[in-house]
């Protein structure tokens, strides 16, 4: 199989591993000479409140798309994909986070879709949480999921 699309979907609890997460899609993407879509997914609360963090007037008709171009979360993300000269795009959707990362898998046509998720527990590790379950078996493509350290 071919990659030409690789979707990385991020949220607000990736903030603080994007080199991570970079790093992982980058290994994939650069050899593939695949496009990756940095996709963030807000909830409809994290967007009200990331369009009154970066002033975005609530009132006007605010394209997703350009409210997470300019998250702090994208935007740490451009630079190892700028630095390795890997091809990207930007996505914002809005919604329940599995079910957008599905939709915007879809929507996209991914070969693969990357998430992260953090270390669990031992009672925690046979199951994933909802969001990345959600992905894992909805998802129109195969997924890798990064995982992280504990919060």
């Amino acid at each position: 199989m071919t990659l030409q699309t690789i979707l990385l979907a991020v949220g607000p609890g990736d903030a603080r591993r994007t080199d991570e997460l970079a790093e992982a899609v980058v290994e994939v993407a650069k050899p593939a000479d695949a496009t990756v879509v940095l996709g963030h997914v807000f909830t409809d609360s994290e967007y009200e409140a990331v369009l009154e963090r970066l002033d975005f007037d609530p009132d006007d008709e605010n394209d997703p798309d350009e409210v997470a171009m300019r998250h702090a979360t994208i935007r740490d993300l451009r630079k190892p994909f700028d630095a390795a000269a890997v091809d990207y795009e930007i996505r914002g959707t809005v919604g329940d986070h599995g079910e957008s990362i599905v939709d915007l898998a879809s929507d996209v046509g991914a070969d693969r879709v990357l998430v992260g998720g953090r270390k669990r527990s031992p009672t925690g590790k046979a199951v994933f949480g909802s969001t990345a379950q959600e992905v894992l078996l909805s998802a129109p493509c195969p997924v890798t999921f990064v995982r992280g350290e504990a919060a």
